[in-house]
């Protein structure tokens, strides 16, 4: 198994080419604080080397072989964040892999990840004080007379206790009406938490093929917001074991958290080196943190 380690400050990210079955098999139990990762969805979609297609009783076994494997390397207190999406044929695919994993894990919150949205000024209700309409985001259109275009993906956020304290207010938003941090008063500050719909755009490419070779990965952004959410002072170790292009690592190490990620494409592989690489060489956003070490002791 193909490994490189990148370090910038407190985060040292180590990426493996391989199956992270076999990886999570030499880890520690109970070294991973925070996983965030989007594994295929079984619908179709046209990876470089894994198959998309297989029996849908055989992906959700392997799933659940996957959730063991995964239960045993996670901290009594840690998050799974899982993104997952359907297609409009098939909208149940997401909530079987949920059911699947209620088998280990408590399900303690369902975010829904919004990757476009319209609202129309004509109810007053836009916010923005204009009398004009809001959209904001891109989504792949859909073809069809019977089907909505889907604009949202779930992030699935589950927990071995279904209690896990979270950071509520490092992803919030400021109150709309600033009266209500006189009136509420766990308010105290101008901040409220942000809920579970989260909007989350991808940035504007000119080239897929180039800039995002990858035909279904999340932006850099949710995965901060998850480790944030989760508390980046308790986030020691975040671990994605589908790593695609990298953009959980990326945003671990612009949170100044350590990472350990899975991938099996050697194509996704080389470009989430090269982003890391390019990534190391730019100023931090955050400030410095010394919890980022990496735990992930391996036999």
């Amino acid at each position: 198994m193909e490994r490189r380690v990148f370090k910038d400050g407190d985060s040292v990210v180590e990426l493996f080419l391989g199956d992270c079955f076999a990886g999570m098999d030499r880890m520690a139990a109970g070294c991973v604080d925070v996983v965030v990762t989007s594994p295929p969805y079984n619908i179709g979609i046209e990876y470089g080397v894994y198959n998309d297609t297989v029996d849908r009783h055989e992906y959700l076994d392997w799933l659940e072989d996957w959730s063991g494997r995964l239960e045993r390397v996670l901290a009594p207190d840690g998050s799974l964040f899982l993104n997952i999406g359907g297609r409009p044929k098939d909208q149940w695919g997401p909530m079987e892999v949920a059911m699947r994993l209620r088998k280990r894990f408590s399900l303690q919150n369902t975010i829904h990840w919004i990757k476009s949205i319209a609202i129309d000024p004509a109810d007053g209700t836009n916010g923005s004080g204009r009398n004009e309409a809001i959209n904001v985001g891109h989504i792949k259109p859909i073809n069809s007379q019977r089907y909505l275009s889907d604009a949202h993906e779930y992030i699935f956020h589950f927990t071995k206790t279904g209690n896990v304290k979270l950071d509520r207010l490092a992803v919030g938003v400021p109150y709309k009406d600033k009266s209500n941090i006189d009136r509420w008063k766990s308010a105290g500050r101008d901040v409220r938490c942000r809920g579970n719909t989260w909007f989350i755009g991808y940035e504007t490419i000119v080239s897929r093929q180039r800039q995002r070779p990858h035909p279904a990965t999340f932006p850099p952004r949710l995965a901060e917001m998850c480790v944030q959410v989760h508390g980046r002072s308790r986030s020691r170790l975040v671990m994605d074991p589908f790593m695609g292009l990298g953009n959980t690592a990326l945003a671990c190490m612009s949170l100044g958290v350590s990472c350990v990620g899975y991938e099996i494409d050697p194509e996704y592989f080389e470009y989430s080196c090269r982003q890391l690489v390019t990534r190391a060489s730019q100023p931090r956003p955050f400030p410095r943190s010394n919890t980022g070490r990496s735990r992930a002791k391996r036999g």
